[in-house]
C-alpha cells in the first residue's frame, strides 16, 4: 500500500508544526515528531505513557544524514550502515548536537536508522530532518503493526495516521551498540546476528541489560492483555487444558510441531512454519486473542537462530513481572 502524496504532505507540515505522526516503518508503526522540538518529543512520551528517561530511536532518511546527528562514525558503524541501511537495524552512537536531549532520555548516546518502507522514506524526504519515534502504542505493550492498531490504541493522541499497509517484519529493530571497541547486540530483530557477525567477521554478544539504556530492555514489553506463560513446546496443549480446567479462557500459540494436534482451548493460533512469518504475525496473533477475550495465553519460545532469537525475546519480555 502507497500513501498518496498528499497525506505524505500534510504529515510532513504536522510534523513541522510541532505534532505527533504515526508512520510504518517496514518493522513496526512508529509514533514520531520532530527529533529538534523538545516540546514534540516530549508529547510522544505523554501520548504513550513512557518514562521520560527511555531513549527514542531517531529515524533518519539516508546514511548520507549520520554525521549530523551523531560525534563521530566509527568505522564499525559506518560498515553496518553501509550493509543495512535502509533497513531494520538501530545503531547506538555518542549524540550530536541536533538531536533533542529529550529524544535520548538525557544520554549522551543517541540510537539512529534509516528505515526500508517507502512510505516512511518519503515522509522523511519530505520534511527534511530527523524524526523520533518510538513505538506507536502505549508503553510496554503489544507493537502495531497496521494503521488500525494505532488508531486503536492512541485514538485522539495522534495528530495524524499515514496509513502503508502491514509492516513486512513485524518486530522491532536489531540494536547494535557501536560506541565502543566491541560492538553487541543491544536488542535483537529484523537484522539477525548471525548477518552483522558475518559482516564485521566477529562474535557478537547479546545483552539482556546493559549501561546503554535503548528501548525494548524493559522487564515487562510488548505485553497482551492476557498474561502470557512460556512452557517447553511439548507442554503447550497439556498445560493449556489444565489451565482450562481452572477456569482460565485460554490461548494457544501452538508450535508448527504440534500443528496437527487438537487443543481444548478458547482460541488457537497455528503458528507458522517460517520464522519470518511467525515474526511478520507475532503482534497480531497477540492482538487476535486478547480481542476474543483470553485472560491467559501458553506459548512456546521458537529455536534462537535468525530472527527467532528476536521473537524468543519479544515472548520473554512480553511474559515478563508486570508493573504492580
Amino acid at each position: 500500500m502507497t500513501a498518496r502524496t498528499s497525506d505524505i504532505e500534510k504529515a510532513a507540515g504536522v510534523l513541522r508544526a510541532g505534532g505527533l505522526v504515526a508512520f510504518p516503518t517496514e518493522t513496526v508503526y512508529g509514533l514520531g515528531a520532530n527529533a529538534e522540538d523538545p516540546a514534540a518529543v516530549a508529547r510522544i512520551y505523554q501520548a504513550k505513557g513512557r518514562p521520560p528517561s527511555h531513549p527514542l530511536i531517531v529515524h533518519l532518511g539516508g546514511a548520507e544524514q549520520l554525521g549530523d546527528w551523531v560525534d563521530g562514525v566509527p568505522e564499525t558503524a559506518r560498515l553496518l550502515a553501509e550493509h543495512f541501511w535502509p533497513g531494520p537495524l538501530t545503531l547506538v552512537l555518542r549524540r550530536g548536537g541536533r538531536v533533542s536531549p529529550a529524544a535520548t532520555g538525557g544520554l549522551d548516546t543517541v540510537a539512529v536508522r534509516v528505515p526500508d518502507h517507502p512510505v516512511a522514506r518519503a515522509l522523511l524526504a519530505e520534511f527534511g530532518g530527523g524524526v523520533a519515534a518510538p513505538s506507536a502504542n502505549r508503553f510496554g505493550s503489544i507493537s502495531p503493526t497496521t494503521a488500525d492498531h494505532v488508531r486503536t490504541e492512541l485514538g485522539d493522541a495522534v495528530d495524524f495516521v499515514l496509513d502503508g499497509g502491514p509492516c513486512e517484519v513485524g518486530v522491532e529493530s536489531t540494536i547494535v551498540d557501536a560506541t565502543g571497541d566491541a560492538p553487541a547486540v543491544l536488542r535483537p530483530g529484523g537484522v539477525a546476528r548471525e548477518e552483522l557477525e558475518a559482516v564485521l567477521d566477529r562474535p557478537l554478544a547479546v545483552h539482556a541489560t546493559s549501561s546503554v539504556r535503548v528501548p525494548g530492555q524493559h522487564p515487562s514489553h510488548y505485553a497482551p492483555r492476557a498474561r502470557l506463560v512460556l512452557v517447553d513446546p511439548e507442554k503447550v496443549v497439556v498445560e493449556a487444558e489444565l489451565a482450562r480446567e481452572l477456569g482460565h479462557r485460554v490461548g494457544v500459540l501452538l508450535p508448527p510441531a504440534f500443528a496437527d494436534t487438537p487443543v481444548n482451548a478458547h482460541a488457537v493460533v497455528p503458528v507458522p512454519d517460517s520464522v519470518q512469518s511467525y515474526a511478520q504475525g507475532l503482534y497480531g496473533y497477540l492482538r487476535e486473542l486478547d480481542r476474543q477475550g483470553c485472560d491467559l495465553i501458553i506459548a512456546s519460545l521458537p529455536d534462537e537462530d535468525g530472527l527467532g532469537l528476536a521473537i524468543a525475546n519479544r515472548l520473554g519480555r512480553a511474559a515478563g513481572p508486570r508493573p504492580a
